[in-house]
């Protein structure tokens, strides 16, 4: 523990920089800290086999042609499906603390198997991967994720009821109730390293699930574009508890089409610059215009968790 360390917060070791965070900051809810996220988590495991269908969200445009055309069409959907690279372990190592966690059902599966889905669906189990989270967090105590299930398909009621169950045997004593002061202090002394998100009106009944957290989109494909809309909507001032601001590109068919050797990853690094460039500028924190969660994607790539980590540092010049 560096404790109150004069430390910068981007030489913070990454799988565990909230533990090492300076005690000013102990306190402070975690809807008022800089955190990095990840958009579609789980997308790094995508089924790449053909018999795996395109998810029913796609547009039918897409899924005709997938479904006529699928040899020439797939190779397409997966260089802009893929949002992320490498595995959720390794994604809490480099700083991760929102993952966005899509859940589907696969259609003509008779098994209560469940996946995650962008664009096709995801080779592993969403039980596979919350047992990794458990995991990984068993092996780091002191740090706390934010788990946002949304996004169902293909979901009935039985299923919602099995994934609470999942949820809840993976994480058990985890699992942090929604009367909880969300502060650092607080957490570590109660043992809960857990924050789930159900965006389902099922979560009202439950305690120990939080609301879903609001995720501002531009639904953009230009930085420049991307950055207007956000600041735009900084002037509304910013919600009260937990909110994501998505710094990940949207690409429409007609980008696709006309970008035909480009990839969702070379957009994003070549935009990349620009986006960080103004994620240095922001500042967590209750002020009207302050921001909460950033996600986005590749996040293995330009600094982006140490960049978003870093912005803590403004909260200790306020407390000085």
């Amino acid at each position: 523990m560096s404790g109150c360390s004069e430390l910068s917060l981007r030489e913070l070791p990454m799988e565990s920089w909230m533990s090492h965070l300076p005690c000013a900051l102990w306190d402070t809810p975690l809807y008022h800290l800089a955190i990095p996220g990840s958009h579609n988590a789980v997308t790094y495991c995508l089924d790449m086999n053909d018999r795996s269908p395109v998810d029913p969200m796609q547009p039918d445009m897409l899924q005709k042609l997938d479904k006529y055309m699928k040899p020439l069409i797939r190779p397409f959907v997966y260089k802009w499906a893929k949002t992320q690279e490498f595995t959720i372990k390794h994604q809490l190592d480099c700083g991760v603390r929102y993952c966005d966690l899509r859940i589907a059902h696969r259609p003509n599966d008779h098994s209560t198997d469940l996946y995650f889905y962008h664009g096709v669906y995801t080779t592993l189990t969403v039980e596979t991967v919350l047992t990794e989270i458990k995991e990984w967090l068993d092996a780091h105590p002191k740090e706390v994720v934010i788990l946002s299930f949304s996004h169902f398909l293909g979901l009935n009621q039985e299923l919602h009821v099995r994934l609470l169950a999942n949820i809840r045997d993976t994480f058990a004593s985890k699992l942090c109730p929604k009367t909880e002061a969300l502060t650092l202090r607080n957490l570590w002394a109660l043992g809960y390293q857990v924050i789930a998100s159900y965006e389902h009106s099922i979560s009202s009944s439950h305690g120990d699930l939080w609301p879903h957290i609001p995720y501002w989109w531009a639904n953009k494909c230009r930085a420049e574009a991307l950055i207007e809309e956000f600041e735009a909507r900084k002037q509304h001032g910013r919600p009260g508890g937990f909110f994501v601001t998505g710094i990940n590109l949207t690409e429409d068919l007609k980008y696709i089409c006309t970008h035909p050797t480009e990839s969702l990853k070379d957009l994003v690094m070549s935009t990349y610059p620009a986006l960080l460039g103004w994620v240095r500028e922001q500042t967590p924190g209750p002020r009207p215009g302050s921001l909460n969660i950033i996600a986005g994607d590749f996040i293995t790539e330009s600094h982006f968790a140490p960049t978003v980590i870093t912005l803590n540092e403004k909260l200790l010049k306020w407390s000085s």
